[in-house]
């Protein structure tokens, strides 16, 4: 079931999208046939099996890579037919990515982890440090800025990612698997701040293999083979204990 929320435009609209990886008899068809309507504030969660599409799905809304056929609108702009560079831009202006493996740069501070995506966007005006800052004090880091990822927490590290995928002020979120490599208590944490940023009005779109952390979405979409197989819509208060999908544990897609 589709959840609308009040009053809000549609943000992001497939129809029959596809993915194929290679030629003839050694082709996998990863996606067949998506067809999704995800309106602006929305909290959506993307679960299934490994194999089922959902990274796949995640790389194709995010302009990470080309469909093979259908069609993707993004914030009223046909993504289908962009070249690289204007996907590119796409991309960087209106999408923050959060991944599994916080993909921060060793050496470098938090603070400047959080500024490298203003060096390379057109939002370059003002002190671009000082936006930094002010997006580790919005997840709590502020005492953190002048850290190297290895003194940091695995949780902390995650928070830096996101506030890096925050710094251009994106209008979705792209979340794949952001409490995999961390414990109980550091993804609640993590899911506290995606929790807030969606009531801040942010669209959030997540894969989980995990069912307690997709309940904090208002919806679940279910992908199987590369399709759609459910859509639910959720009500009620946010999870507090920690449930696991039965045949799930520790796997990563």
């Amino acid at each position: 079931m589709e959840v609308t929320v009040e009053g809000a435009k549609m943000i992001i609209e497939t129809s029959q999208l596809t993915k194929t990886y290679g030629m003839g008899v050694t082709s996998v068809k990863a996606l067949r046939g998506i067809s999704l309507k995800i309106h602006k504030g929305e909290f959506v969660a993307i679960m299934g099996p490994s194999g089922s599409g959902k990274s796949t799905l995640l790389h194709l809304l995010g302009g990470i890579d080309h469909s093979t056929s259908g069609s993707y609108i993004l914030d009223g702009v046909t993504v289908n037919d962009m070249d690289d560079d204007s996907l590119a831009e796409v991309r960087n202006e209106k999408i923050g990515f959060v991944f599994q493996q916080f993909n921060l740069l060793p050496r470098t501070t938090a603070l400047d982890n959080v500024i490298l995506p203003l060096t390379y966007g057109k939002r370059k005006h003002g002190d671009l440090r000082a936006q930094a800052m002010q997006a580790l004090t919005a997840i709590g880091l502020e005492d953190r800025a002048s850290h190297r990822p290895n003194e940091l927490s695995g949780g902390q590290q995650q928070r830096v990612a996101i506030a890096r995928a925050l710094i251009n002020e994106p209008s979705i979120i792209l979340a794949d698997e952001p409490t995999g490599n961390l414990d109980t208590k550091s993804g609640d944490e993590i899911m506290s701040v995606f929790d807030g940023l969606n009531t801040e009005g942010k669209t959030i779109i997540l894969i989980t293999h995990e069912r307690y952390i997709a309940e904090h979405a208002r919806r679940i979409i279910y992908l199987q083979d590369g399709k759609v197989v459910s859509d639910e819509n959720l009500s009620g208060d946010k999870p507090t204990t920690p449930k696991t999908e039965p045949g799930q544990n520790g796997e990563r897609e």
